[in-house]
């Protein structure tokens, strides 16, 4: 089997079965105006990693090999937020206001779509998500099963909420999981830096980590 040199031990994969999952990378999160910035968060973190992760799909692209997006959105009403959600912290925008990319977090409006550069090309899955994790309310684990995929390799953001949690539910549903450590990033480093401790602790307890070169020189062997 190809083999990818991660920490905390190799990541042996089989490349029939693997594929990408970019979590997130979207404008409300990552440009200046939306709902990360609303919550007075510097952005510039988040779209310093966006040449990176193009690299990572394209060449995951190059091999022949499936890529997943994932957006957070929600319903236009609104129904599949719960109050808990809506009403947490002090942003200066809630999730479904009116904000200067369309309403915030809501599905169909400019914010909610991922940014250019890292558009989905046709034939690629892009999952809607109500919440932190993929799995919760939608088809993820459907697509992941059509596809026939094991080994799944992420990127996105944030480290610690949405990246994280859909890697601790994926290793709870039997995946082998690998954190692409220059392809993800938080609005708070030492946040993004205890994550990915916590993914590759105590043996990869929720999975393992590796650089984008050594992801792509694994694939192109």
């Amino acid at each position: 089997m190809p083999r990818i040199a991660a920490q905390p031990f190799p990541f042996d994969f089989d490349k029939s079965r693997t594929g990408l999952v970019v979590i997130d990378m979207q404008r409300d999160f990552i440009e200046p105006g939306g709902f990360g910035a609303s919550l007075g968060n510097d952005v510039s973190r988040l779209q310093a990693i966006v040449p990176t992760v193009k690299t990572l799909i394209e060449g995951f692209r190059r091999a022949g090999l499936a890529v997943v997006h994932t957006r957070e959105c929600h319903r236009p009403d609104l129904s599949d937020l719960p109050p808990a959600k809506r009403d947490r912290g002090n942003p200066a925008l809630r999730i479904g206001d009116p904000g200067p990319m369309g309403r915030i977090l809501v599905a169909g409006e400019p914010g909610a779509e991922i940014v250019s550069e890292l558009a989905p090309l046709p034939g690629e899955a892009v999952i809607d998500k109500p919440g932190k994790g993929a799995f919760y309310r939608t088809g993820f684990g459907d697509v992941l099963k059509d596809k026939g995929l094991h080994y799944l390799v992420f990127a996105g953001v944030t480290t610690e909420v949405c990246v994280q949690t859909t890697m601790r539910e994926a290793n709870d549903r039997g995946y082998d999981c690998l954190l692409t450590t220059d392809a993800t990033e938080s609005y708070f480093p030492e946040f993004r830096d205890a994550a990915i401790d916590m993914i590759r602790a105590q043996g990869a307890i929720v999975g393992w980590t590796a650089p984008t070169r050594d992801i792509l020189e694994a694939l192109n062997d």
